[in-house]
């Protein structure tokens, strides 16, 4: 048999700490590895995995147009990317749509609009305040944006533009307002750091603070949007609504793709200002497509909702029987079990050994994401593996 581990050593970039286990196989919210075992996944390839792995209406839509046409380039018009870029206006709040690869370009997408927007509208403005905590992702850019010291220090300096202040705190953004702020820019739950969650009012005060300073709001919900917190869209939850929003990660379904989304008064770029070669490629846009349309017409963000309070309930019994559990919180299937100990490892190796995945993303912090489709079922056989876990660890 070959040893796959040993290979990814011999030739990978050893950037990644990864879980020792070599995925071969995945249906629906199960996996399958090199030796032929089942597992029930909890990470769902990081909140990308919406429907599921290899959900039929994906594989059929890649399989429809990977026959018709799979690359053109932008200089021409495609029909799986006008769809896509119609579904999202038709069902969302914002009025225009960049479609590229990832959360990432879409982020970056975002903030070179900003930028574009400050120097036309605001006097050549073209700083942008983000949070501490934050993770908008890793090129030097948006190192720079995410609010984490320790993932700018191996690159300094940082690109000039980000002010990062401390999160859920309406009053360090008002601070850090200038004349040169063009933007604020924030994640409604910020997910690779632990689950954390805002204060109820605090993206309105961020909306209404943006609104008196005439600064946009860019909501980055590459991991919050296409359901994952029970809504379609995570800003709805909030009851705002935002003048740049980026996507990716659910909106494939596990195809890679990301959208920039932007208020009319906000789309200020001209021909020429932003391109990709594969951005909105027809094989991609066509898998989004079938993912979005999925949503809307199964009502799959009504079923999260469910699914997530189930999830939470018997979280939460469990938090009840065991001491060393502080928190448990979240929304929707975005879900975070906080500890008193930095056991986040020991607990995820020994989820990995009883069948289940799971996301260890602070030293003391698991997260849980797994696909939208799941149900109680699922949920019930997670939690009894996590009680053994618990219990392990607890005796």
């Amino acid at each position: 048999m070959t040893d796959w581990v040993e290979l990814e050593k011999k030739y990978y970039m050893q950037t990644i700490v990864r879980i020792p286990l070599t995925i071969v196989r995945g249906e629906g919210a199960r996996v399958w590895d090199d030796k032929g075992r089942e597992y029930l996944d909890f990470v769902g390839g990081l909140a990308v995995d919406s429907l599921g792995h290899c959900h039929p209406v994906i594989v059929k839509a890649l399989e429809e147009q990977a026959r018709t046409l799979i690359q053109t380039s932008n200089w021409y018009y495609t029909v799986p990317q006008v769809r896509l870029a119609q579904l999202l206006v038709e069902n969302s709040c914002l009025d225009r749509v960049f479609i590229g690869n990832s959360g990432l370009e879409a982020n970056e997408g975002a903030i070179k609009l900003a930028r574009r927007y400050g120097h036309l509208k605001l006097k050549g403005a073209y700083e942008v305040i983000t949070m501490m905590g934050s993770f908008h992702g890793r090129s030097l850019a948006l190192t720079a944006a995410s609010g984490q010291p320790k993932m700018h220090e191996p690159y300094l300096p940082m690109p000039a533009g980000f002010v990062n202040v401390a999160n859920n705190d309406i009053e360090a953004v008002k601070s850090a307002t200038t004349d040169r702020t063009c933007a604020v820019m924030m994640e409604l739950v910020q997910g690779e750091t632990g689950v954390n969650m805002p204060d109820k009012d605090y993206p309105k005060k961020v909306r209404e603070w943006c609104d008196r300073k005439g600064l946009l709001l860019i909501l980055d919900e590459v991991q919050t949007g296409i359901g994952r917190l029970g809504t379609l869209f995570g800003y709805q939850l909030y009851g705002i609504e935002p003048d740049i929003m980026t996507l990716a990660k659910g909106l494939g379904g596990g195809i890679p793709i990301g959208a920039v989304l932007a208020k009319e008064r906000a789309a200020v770029f001209a021909p020429g200002d932003h391109n990709s070669t594969f951005g909105g490629n027809p094989v991609t846009s066509a898998a989004a497509c079938a993912v979005l349309k999925y949503f809307i017409d199964n009502d799959v963000v009504s079923r999260v909702k469910k699914t997530g309070q189930y999830l939470m309930a018997k979280l939460r019994e469990l938090k009840q029987k065991h001491g060393f559990i502080t928190e448990v919180r979240g929304a929707g299937l975005l879900v975070a079990v906080e500890f008193n100990a930095e056991i986040g490892q020991k607990v995820l190796m020994a989820c990995l050994e009883k069948g289940l995945l799971v996301n260890r993303v602070k030293p003391n912090a698991i997260r849980l994401v797994p696909p939208l489709i799941i149900g109680n079922e699922d949920v019930d056989r997670a939690v009894s593996v996590l009680e053994e876990v618990f219990s392990g660890i607890a005796g």
